[in-house]
């Protein structure tokens, strides 16, 4: 069994920063990807950033220059760093991740319960 719990969301006014965390634990043999989605409600989620495990990111237009995703592969964790938020940035951040367990099993659809990020204008 794999999880993935996220941290640092709340609550901060337009053009402050937040720094989001997701920890991957369990079985786990190798992550690939990781990466962070969002969800406002009445609307699908989106995808923000994600990053492979040699480092190559990429963004959603509505974040770039803003956002900066990044991992620590011995941690298995990924961070998402938040600058310059707009009210528009307020979602429910979630955090993926496609990897390999050590049962050789492939899961690309490990989600954790999500963390609440709202900017106030």
């Amino acid at each position: 069994q794999v999880q993935l719990v996220e941290s640092g969301g709340g609550l901060v006014q337009a053009g402050g920063s937040l720094r989001l965390s997701c920890a991957a634990s369990g079985n786990i043999f190798r992550i690939d990807a990781m990466g962070w989605y969002r969800q406002v409600p009445g609307k699908q989620r989106e995808l923000v950033a994600r990053i492979t495990s040699g480092g190559s990111a990429n963004y959603a237009d509505s974040v770039k220059g803003r956002f900066t995703i990044s991992r620590d592969n011995a941690k298995n964790t990924v961070y998402l760093q938040m600058n310059s938020l707009k009210p528009e940035d307020t979602a429910v951040y979630s955090c993926n991740a496609d990897l390999l367990t050590e049962w050789n099993k492939r899961l690309s659809d490990v989600w954790g319960q999500g963390t609440q990020v709202t900017v106030s204008s």
